[in-house]
């Protein structure tokens, strides 16, 4: 909910060549109470400063010999990503309104001021801007959420396959090549029994940062659930390669961890498939490195197992 102290906040640029219009309109939004109000006669500034400040409302006066306020708006477009100029428009000609509201004003006021109107117009679109930009706040966390594991922040299975398809494509654009590890904790299930799940989830936070720093910015670490982890290793040099990163990230996760005041130690097993050594299709690079996690698991566990190579004649 947007409360009368969140309008107030809002940050207002005024914006006219005439400095007595600027000094009426500033003295009459400071004594409604609103603290975050600002000024220019140079209409020339008001991009520069709303990159800077990302004002919640610009009151632009239409008429400027510098520079007019149809041109502002353009200019002002072209760092407003989503297209939504939070600009009230002033203007003392008639025909101006809708030619304002055309070029992307949200609402005008007429010269010469009624202030009681300005305030009340001010007062709407600063409603509507901050209900506008917490829409965007909400939209992007539920994608944020659709995206990304709740608990490690880490990518979950959707967006994994995305990076995973970007990595194949850049392979096979540069004859090289990418891996695909599965990634198991050994002796987890002892953690969320013996210190109960509040500590498991601490370790799996814990686990996830140490994947992430033990990766470049291009590779992708991901939980698919539970103790389970994926990571995409993009432009490796290839089996051997990808075996070398596999072992640092089993070593990483494998040192010791403080719960509480406890120490905790974990291993990891992990299975690895290489495109394009096993494959080029995600669902089969996936299959492959937990067959090959699985027979790390039955080898004895704290170590990796490179998947087995597909006949020719299974691949059809």
């Amino acid at each position: 909910m947007i409360s009368p102290n969140d309008v107030l906040k809002g940050k207002i640029l005024v914006v006219d060549d005439q400095r007595a219009s600027v000094v009426l309109l500033e003295r009459t939004l400071r004594r409604a109470g609103y603290s975050a109000v600002s000024s220019t006669t140079e209409p020339r500034m008001v991009r520069e400063l709303h990159v800077v400040h990302r004002y919640d409302l610009i009151v632009l006066d239409l008429m400027m010999p510098k520079m007019n306020g149809f041109e502002v708006m353009e200019s002002l477009m072209e760092v407003e990503a989503n297209g939504y100029l939070p600009v009230l428009a002033v203007t003392a000609q008639p025909d101006h309104k809708l030619r304002a509201l055309k070029c992307g004003a949200r609402d005008f006021v007429s010269k010469p001021f009624e202030l009681p109107e300005v305030l009340m117009r001010v007062r709407n679109l600063l409603e509507v801007r901050l209900l506008h930009q917490a829409a965007l706040l909400h939209a992007a966390t539920l994608e944020a959420l659709a995206l990304h594991d709740p608990l490690t922040g880490l990518p979950n299975r959707r967006l994994l396959t995305d990076r995973m398809m970007v990595a194949l494509a850049n392979a096979r654009r540069n004859k090289g090549a990418m891996a695909v590890v599965f990634i198991d904790l050994d002796g987890f299930k002892a953690v969320n029994t013996t210190l109960g799940h509040a500590a498991g989830d601490a370790l799996l936070k814990m686990v996830a940062q140490r994947l992430v720093e033990s990766l470049r910015e291009v590779d992708t670490a991901a939980r698919l659930g539970g103790d389970e982890f994926v990571v995409t290793l993009a432009n490796v040099g290839g089996i051997e390669d990808a075996a070398l990163v596999t072992q640092k990230l089993i070593e990483a996760v494998s040192r010791p961890y403080d719960l509480d005041g406890r120490k905790v130690t974990v291993t990891a097993s992990a299975g690895i498939a290489v495109c394009p050594e096993h494959g080029a299709d995600p669902g089969v690079l996936m299959n492959l490195a937990d067959l090959a996690l699985y027979e790390a698991k039955r080898r004895g566990r704290n170590c990796y197992r490179i998947a087995q190579l597909i006949p020719p004649s299974a691949t059809g």
